[in-house]
């Protein structure tokens, strides 16, 4: 392992998983990316809510809010990996979240993707599509994956 992505998500299960990425690519020397991704839905969800709260035009752009999706990755790690000798980077994307991770994955050359599954019946992956499984099978290299 050289480089390395932990899909970053603000649940404990994925809290945890970054921890052990961390870890891990600690122990190889590896590079590790944090990689969180909004979809278009929960932009549009945000800019309407942040229209809601305040009397001012808001004007919540797509950069603004890619840039809030890399605090957050930032603020995970600091919190998860503080005592990991580890180099991470958050890196944020706005989008289809399999497609991005797997985007992210080609262009900085990642050979292991570390996320948290969710348990779902076979019907709910084939109405709603699976993330987790998508990146399994798209992905040129491992995949870990961690469900709580």
């Amino acid at each position: 392992m050289e480089r390395a992505i932990a899909v970053v998500e603000a649940t404990d299960a994925a809290k945890d998983l970054v921890r052990e990425a961390g870890e891990l690519a600690a122990g190889v020397d590896a590079e590790l990316l944090l990689v969180y991704g909004i979809t278009e839905n929960e932009y549009a969800e945000s800019r309407e809510s942040m229209s809601t709260i305040t009397d001012f035009d808001v004007n919540y752009t797509v950069d603004e809010a890619v840039d809030g999706a890399r605090k957050f990755a930032a603020d995970i790690g600091r919190e998860v990996l503080s005592d990991v000798d580890v180099d991470y980077e958050a890196v944020a994307r706005l989008g289809e979240k399999g497609d991005e991770v797997l985007a992210v994955a080609d262009e900085r050359d990642a050979d292991h993707i570390f996320m948290a599954g969710r348990k779902r019946s076979p019907t709910g992956k084939a109405i709603f599509g699976d993330v987790t499984q998508r990146v399994i099978l798209e992905f040129d290299g491992a995949v870990t994956v961690v469900t709580s």
